[in-house]
């Protein structure tokens, strides 16, 4: 078998990869797809990036960000236990290119990468890229992490990922599941990256835990944050990494060679959204919440369709009522007229599933499970 070595990089990654870019969807195509807020980005976000251009804030930043806005993340992101300095932070180009630069920043040809199964594929490519092997670990029938899953994939590992709240399934990590984590990697101070892109979309009164607010981690802690989804910010892309001033040094590295500082009126952006963004994202937020009951009712009313209700982020993953491998089934939705995201996508845990968001309108909603139910093949009858 050829060394990772050996191996052109972007061959790795088009051997594992199991992303595939959505089309853009035609007149007439309802997309439960999507992966992003159906939100317009805020006004008071908006408005802040003319008030910095018209101020002239064209110019090149600081490679880690915009001392203000690095500021007002490390005062949002302190910890008693962990007081966070300017050295702790870095923007990034999205969520994406914070993932990227951690995991090229720290894994060579060879590293063990523990990662979910399933969940999001991006952190298998960038593995592979980085010449690394990923061991997946499982959650339970509970929805738990399965603690001999994790022992074993952590076992030899330098890098443990996690998303929480899950992209797809929407867990969120609770006391029990951290301890897990802490217990499998405290004899080799493994480190962990959290990516919680979704961690303002948290129902039901839940408590969210962020890998930063545990204090055993605090040294070997890694955060991946993003405006994204929390300020429906998806094409301004800015995101920020939280972490040991070593890793995030490292992370900077690859963040400059790769992608260079980050635009700068979105960063002045960015900080209204941090500072004063609040009541807008609390009001998109009220909407998910009430579309993730209606989409509920809707999968319980179609035959075929079973999910459990998510803690976080905008998507169901349904198991569904049909021996056809889930590209299969998302490519026959398509032909009926309605995006999916294929359950493989996600990694072998996810095959007989789609993942179907809850951005969009009830009218979507609605439509594009009646067409996904209308394409299930039931007891071998179409």
């Amino acid at each position: 078998m050829p060394s990772p070595r050996t191996i052109p990089a972007i061959q790795r990654v088009r051997d594992v990869s199991l992303r595939n870019p959505l089309p853009t969807p035609p007149p007439g195509m309802v997309s439960l797809a999507v992966g992003e807020p159906d939100f317009d980005t805020p006004k008071i976000i908006r408005d802040s990036m003319n008030d910095a251009l018209n101020r002239g804030e064209t110019h090149y930043s600081n490679q880690l960000g915009l001392i203000p806005l690095r500021e007002a993340i490390a005062l949002q992101e302190r910890r008693t236990h962990n007081p966070l300095t300017l050295d702790d932070v870095l923007v990034t180009h999205g969520g994406t290119a914070g993932l990227a630069a951690t995991i090229l920043g720290l894994i060579q040809p060879g590293d063990v990468v523990a990662i979910e199964d399933p969940t999001y594929s991006l952190y298998r490519d960038l593995v592979a890229y980085a010449g690394g092997t990923v061991k997946s670990f499982t959650r339970d029938s509970t929805g738990r992490l399965e603690p001999e899953s994790l022992a074993e994939a952590v076992s030899n590992a330098k890098l443990v990922v996690v998303c929480q709240p899950s992209n797809p399934t929407g867990a969120i990590m609770n006391d029990a599941d951290w301890m897990a984590i802490e217990s499998a990697t405290d004899d080799q101070q493994t480190l962990i990256l959290s990516d919680e892109a979704y961690a303002n979309l948290v129902y039901d009164d839940l408590a969210f835990i962020s890998i930063l607010d545990r204090v055993n981690l605090a040294g070997r802690g890694i955060l991946c944050q993003t405006f994204s989804k929390k300020f429906a910010m998806t094409g301004w892309r800015v995101g920020y990494l939280v972490g040991p001033p070593s890793i995030i040094s490292s992370a900077a590295t690859v963040h400059r060679t790769f992608n260079g500082s980050v635009n700068t009126a979105v960063q002045y952006a960015a900080l209204t959204a941090l500072t004063e963004g609040q009541a807008d994202a609390d009001r998109m937020l009220e909407t998910y919440a009430d579309r993730r009951i209606r989409m509920e009712h809707v999968l319980n009313d179609t035959d075929g369709l079973h999910a459990t209700r998510p803690e976080g982020a905008f998507y169901y993953f349904c198991k569904y009522a049909d021996s056809r491998p889930s590209v299969e089934v998302a490519r026959a939705a398509a032909e009926a007229g309605v995006l999916v995201r294929p359950g493989r996508e996600f990694g072998p845990a996810g095959e007989g599933f789609v993942r179907l968001s809850f951005a969009v309108g009830l009218d979507d909603i609605h439509e594009g499970i009646a067409r996904l139910g209308g394409i299930l093949k039931l007891d071998g009858k179409h």
